[in-house]
Formats: structure tokens, sequence, C-alpha cells
């Protein structure tokens, strides 16, 4: 869970393949000397509960040595693997009918939800209920039993505040196409952003690894030994009123936690709203990141036939532009 209460992980598969869930991390020294279940918590995105049942159940190792127990503590360079496929029985996400999500498409291996702002994708830690996933089960059951079961169905996520199109799925197949497309960079990903200040390159492409914050391990960051990640960018609009601003669209090329966020605030150009990231001050005011998933491309798992969806601005993105010249 990050300080704004997003879970840290962002597409579920961080562009590797396979259906059983394993999280892998060298421990930064901003995690040194903390306890292994609670390590496990924050990487895996699981409540501290869930995290001792998966060491209990021998799914956590450390330097490839299986975990016994969650007191012990780690060390800065060590690696900890996480296999979150073995959750099971009281922790695995329940169905809730109380809300009714945005499904701009439905057919018999897929769905896209167009995701509000607020809204978390899946359970984790501090987010048992509520989220997407729940209600997600509670109009389509059947995804329960489609990928890692902590997040059924999901194969990409965004984040807690940001708006705009996630692609579900509802069948294995379904599942195990979308994350090899991930993998191999064949999903379309564009997002619009609102940024401070105007790019002195109007075009290019971000290429920065990022890894988590050594200095906050609830942060990413770009980091010379993180994972590879690259953004390309495009500014749309530029604005001078009230304060240095631009409209830019951001097309992903992998899927880092919060990469499109740390990289634009590397760039010097944070996501306005953006408390985490240096991306809040005075002069413009956003309630949350001014960040939305406006398009998504992929191949249909069972035809081939390219699939391609757009989602409007939602109202208090508009509005903000709208307020900018």
């Amino acid at each position: 869970m990050t300080s704004d209460g997003t879970p840290m992980t962002d597409d579920i598969h961080d562009d590797t393949t396979g259906t059983a869930r394993r999280v892998t991390e060298t421990i930064p020294a901003s995690l040194a000397d903390v306890r292994i279940d609670r390590v496990v918590s924050l990487i895996a995105d699981i409540s501290r509960n869930a995290a001792a049942a998966l060491i209990e159940s021998g799914a956590v190792t450390l330097d490839g040595d299986v975990v016994s127990a969650g007191k012990g503590k780690v060390a800065t360079g060590q690696v900890i693997t996480v296999d979150i496929s073995a959750a099971s029985g009281p922790e695995l996400p329940a169905a809730d009918a109380s809300q009714t999500l945005d499904v701009i498409h439905v057919d018999a291996d897929v769905l896209v939800v167009n995701k509000p702002a607020g809204l978390v994708v899946h359970p984790g830690a501090g987010n048992k209920t509520g989220t997407m996933v729940n209600y997600l089960l509670a109009a389509y059951p059947e995804i329960a039993s489609v990928g890692d079961p902590m997040r059924p169905g999901i194969v990409h996520r965004l984040d807690a505040g940001t708006t705009g199109l996630v692609a579900v799925a509802r069948t294995q197949l379904a599942y195990e196409s979308l994350v090899e497309q991930l993998t191999m960079r064949s999903v379309t990903r564009v997002y619009s952003v609102v940024v401070w200040g105007v790019p002195t390159s109007l075009n290019g492409v971000i290429d920065a690894p990022i890894g988590r914050d050594q200095r906050d391990p609830t942060r990413m960051a770009v980091v010379v030994d993180g994972r590879p990640a690259r953004t390309h960018y495009a500014v749309e609009r530029s604005f001078r009123v009230p304060k240095d601003a631009s409209l830019v669209e951001c097309r992903l090329e992998t899927g880092r936690t919060h990469q499109i966020r740390v990289h634009l605030a590397s760039i010097g150009h944070p996501v306005v709203g953006d408390a985490q990231y240096g991306g809040v001050r005075a002069g413009i005011r956003a309630a949350r990141p001014m960040l939305h998933a406006h398009r998504l491309g992929f191949d249909h798992p069972r035809t081939g036939e390219r699939c391609e969806f757009a989602s409007d601005l939602p109202g208090d993105f508009a509005t903000l532009v709208a307020s900018l010249s």
C-alpha cells in the first residue's frame, strides 16, 4: 500500500508470463531490518494475515530458502519471492453487489470497465472489500476461477486515483492470452495527463528503469538497478494561465508500478494533483492525479480480431482542462 492509499502493484504481471502470480523483489535500503511478514504484505499488497498464511504455507522464499516464520527481518540486497497464487480460504475476495460498474464492452471472454476515480481495482492491504473485483464477482462470478485467486480476472490495473479503461478476463484462455500480449507489448495503453510545466521536447521517449525508492518503500523511483521502463509522450496542448501546464498523451511500452507518474516527475513535469510525486502545487487545484486511461487495444483472445476502446475525459478532468488557457 502506498502513502496515497493505492496498492503498490500496477500491471498485475508487470510484463512477465505465467498464470501463477509470483512477486520477486530485491530488498532496498528502505526495507532493511523490517519484519518478513510486513515486507510480504507490502510488496504483494495483501493483508498481514494473508502474508502470515502464505509464509505458513511455504509460499515465501528469501534468497531461495523457504521462510518458516514471519518475525525474522530482512537485509538490504536479499531477494524475496512470494507466490500469491497459494492464497486460499477467507482471504479470497468476496462478491459485492452494492455498486454497478460502467462496463463498456462484454463478451464471453473479455469485459472492459471504465473505472471511476477513487475505486481500487482489487483487494489488498487496507482494501479487502469495496473494490472493482468485489463488484465484478457479483455480476460475473465465473471470474473467481480465472487467473490469480487474489485478483481474479485482472491482468492489468490502474491506481485508485486514475480513471479509465481496464480489461478483465472472463475465461482462463482470455487471461493467458492477455498476459502474453502484455508480455509481448502488443497491448495499446494510452493515457491523457495534465502535467506541471511544458516539456522542452514536445514529444519523446522516457527510457529510465524503475524500482522501489531507497528512502521510502511506499514510493517508486528511477533507479539504476530498476526494471526497464519506457513511456512515449507527446504534448497536445500547453497552457500559461493560471500556471504553466500541459495536456500530454502518454503511451506505455512497459507497465511498471506508477510508471507514468514516476517518469513524468523524473523529467521535472509531475502529474497535476499527484501528492506522492510532487504534483500538488499552488495555482491549479486537483483532488486527484490528473491521469486518465483513454485508449485500450488488444487482440481478442478467441478470434484474434483487434479490439480498440476509447473513453472520454471524466468530468473533473475535462473541467480542469477547460479552466486552463
